[in-house]
């Protein structure tokens, strides 16, 4: 019956995503058709290698070999894995390598931490009465670069942001200076970040305080606190 619901339905919804949500095999599915009578596919390299670029392109990069094969099989191509994977080594098509974790909070220091208190009011009645700020990473090809944004709560636009090979002070102060000069706010904005050394440091206290603004942390190892931050940096 369900096999019978993915045939009728395929040319709607990938017959991957329904056979996985359906609890069904891929390529039990494909067999089935072969044993109805639906003729089997003879296909040569070219046009096999558009399929297999078709699926990695629609895993956004993600699938090697073994599930690229599955999928042309789920979608009636029957070709052997070995070719799959020659052709796939061939034209130098593979799984794109997951980012590794890298920790850019350290929050285990002596500096003075701030109140929190954003209190997690990500909706602010009106513009530049509430920053947050975060770190980011990002792997290249001659190592790690780091980003530092600074977002505006009301609009949720970025309006400072610095990105340097390293992580200490200057890269949060660098792009607080840039959110500064472009917005110039009235004294009193709400500055929210983690309790990472860099925003605790002296140095970043003392320019929050030149321009008139209070510094607000999240609470330790609470990353709801800076969700809004923190969702745009772990894209």
């Amino acid at each position: 019956m369900k096999y019978a619901w993915i045939e009728c339905n395929r040319r709607q919804w990938p017959v991957s995503l329904a056979c996985e949500v359906l609890g069904v095999s891929a390529s039990g599915y494909h067999e089935r058709r072969v044993r109805s009578g639906k003729p089997r596919r003879n296909i040569g390299d070219d046009a096999l290698l558009v399929h297999i670029r078709a699926a990695h392109a629609g895993s956004r990069g993600e699938y090697g070999w073994p599930r690229v094969w599955k999928e042309l099989l789920a979608n009636g191509i029957r070709v052997g894995k070995e070719r799959v994977r020659k052709l796939m080594q061939l034209h130098g098509i593979k799984a794109r390598a997951k980012r590794k974790y890298k920790a850019t909070t350290d929050s285990n220091h002596k500096l003075p931490v701030a109140e929190n208190l954003l209190d997690r009011e990500f909706n602010p009645q009106m513009p530049d009465s509430a920053w947050t700020s975060d770190i980011s990473y990002i792997a290249t090809d001659e190592g790690w670069l780091y980003l530092a944004v600074v977002i505006d709560l009301f609009s949720r636009q970025v309006v400072g942001w610095s990105m340097k090979p390293h992580m200490r002070t200057e890269l949060v102060s660098d792009a607080l200076r840039m959110a500064w000069f472009r917005r110039q706010p009235a004294s009193g904005l709400i500055f929210h970040s983690d309790r990472g050394s860099q925003y605790s440091s002296h140095e970043f206290q003392d320019a929050l305080k030149d321009y008139g603004m209070r510094s607000s942390m999240s609470r330790k190892g609470n990353c709801w606190d800076n969700a809004v931050t923190e969702s745009l940096c772990d894209r």
